[in-house]
């Protein structure tokens, strides 16, 4: 039986850092790669092109939408999404060279594995980390909050597992999660808002407080020393800021209905 061809789908945004990594990164497993990149200001476009990726450029709609779109590109239906900070380990290479032999299942979950300020993070609530990133696209789409995207599969549809990690190479240090937590309550604070959600007071104080005791407490974050203290507060913080921004949309619909 003939291999399954598989396209590698990546979205990028002034990615430069981490996109030629992760296209070496599976050149033994990709029979397509593409980039559909949101007009990077810096040498991303440049280098997918020059590692072999077929790059095609798009305004950001959000991560939902910008990942759906990116889909519409690929060759071949069998794809496996990544993000640019993102590559699969040596065992999870050959776990899905193998896949591609007998695609049983309509899709396949991976353990995700990150990197925070040069450490590997396996407490927190940040590993396994399960994502759904191997699939037949004509089973489902990607769906969710944004920024918070996930690919959502039909009904009828075989999930399966396969080993090894995803290594996620997310915060250089601890300044990179700050700015990153902004920029995300941002986006999350307008697709609630949109979605008609409001942000009562529980949703304001006590989630934060909950959000902190979760990763540092019932998911044993403490275990990671100063990288598990910022994780834990920086998630709480982000949590935060995003409830009171929804809070400060509803206020200002609210007046804006009363004028």
């Amino acid at each position: 039986m003939a291999a399954v061809p598989l396209s590698v789908v990546i979205i990028t945004y002034n990615e430069e850092a981490n996109i030629g990594r992760c296209l070496e990164s599976v050149k033994e497993i990709a029979d397509d790669v593409v980039v559909l990149d949101s007009y990077s200001e810096d040498r991303t476009c440049e280098i997918a092109a020059a590692k072999g990726a077929r790059v095609f450029q798009q305004a950001f709609a959000g991560h939902i939408q910008q990942k759906n779109a990116a889909l519409k590109f690929a060759k071949f239906p069998h794809v496996l999404s990544l993000d640019a900070d993102e590559a699969p380990d040596e065992e999870l290479k050959i776990s899905i060279l193998q896949v591609k032999k007998d695609f049983i299942m309509d899709g396949y979950l991976f353990k995700r594995l990150t990197s925070y300020a040069g450490q590997w993070i396996r407490h927190g609530g940040w590993y396994p980390d399960k994502k759904l990133r191997l699939w037949d696209i004509r089973k489902g789409r990607w769906s969710g909050t944004n920024p918070h995207d996930r690919f959502q599969m039909d009904a009828d549809s075989r999930i399966g597992e396969l080993p090894g990690n995803l290594l996620h190479y997310s915060y250089p240090d601890r300044q990179s999660h700050l700015l990153q937590s902004e920029k995300f309550s941002e986006s999350a604070a307008r697709a609630l808002f949109e979605q008609g959600k409001t942000a009562g007071f529980s949703k304001r104080f006590l989630s934060p407080v909950f959000r902190f005791f979760y990763s540092y407490f019932l998911k044993a974050g403490f275990l990671e020393g100063r990288a598990g203290w910022d994780i834990a507060r920086i998630s709480a913080l982000a949590s935060y800021r995003k409830y009171k921004k929804l809070y400060q949309l509803e206020q200002t619909a609210r007046n804006a209905r009363r004028s």
